[in-house]
């Protein structure tokens, strides 16, 4: 298993010490894009991380909204993406057909990347209704790193939030992992 972590805007610091890979949010609906994303990119492939890119997925237009995540996420072999599919701000949410158009869309787009579906243990139970994670699930459970409470197959389990989010990959190596990402 690799670790690693997840940002945001919300870090304006983080350390790639003991890391394998970070995942950096890029975009969000079809307007935001994280004002933090060069410098936070340029720190993770200092760091000798695999990188990966995720879109907060908002409910409507969806291609305009992949158009724009792969228009802005970086493209570098060895890197995935991925699409975070939860409640929004105002407790709206794509539905389970839009989060399998949009990964389609993304895969369609960028098809030598991997791209994953980031979502919440409550989410994969009870929205969704196809198991469709596009090249691999990225759980939400917060709960003993590397055991989700759910019966399916998983790439990387997030398993708190505090004081950052930690993460853990089911990889071998962080090359495979790399290779992995570039199909």
């Amino acid at each position: 298993m690799l670790r690693g972590i997840d940002v945001s805007s919300h870090q304006s610091s983080f350390s790639t010490e003991g890391l394998s890979f970070v995942i950096i949010k890029a975009t969000e609906g079809r307007s935001y894009i994280n004002p933090r994303l060069t410098a936070q990119t340029k720190k993770a492939r200092d760091g000798g991380c695999v990188v990966g890119f995720y879109h907060f997925l908002w409910p409507g237009n969806l291609t305009a909204q992949a158009e724009y995540f792969v228009s802005k996420a970086p493209e570098r072999a060895g890197e995935f993406l991925a699409v975070d599919w939860e409640w929004t701000g105002d407790r709206t949410a794509a539905t389970n057909a839009e989060k399998d158009r949009f990964i389609r869309e993304v895969k369609r787009l960028r098809p030598n990347h991997r791209t994953i579906l980031y979502t919440n243990r409550d989410f994969w139970l009870n929205r969704d209704t196809t198991s469709y994670a596009g090249d691999g699930l990225w759980i939400a459970d917060y709960v003993t790193a590397g055991k989700p409470r759910i019966q399916a197959k998983w790439r990387i389990h997030q398993y708190t939030s505090t004081p950052i989010d930690k993460n853990l990959a089911d990889f071998a190596s962080k090359t495979a992992m790399r290779d992995w990402a570039t199909p």
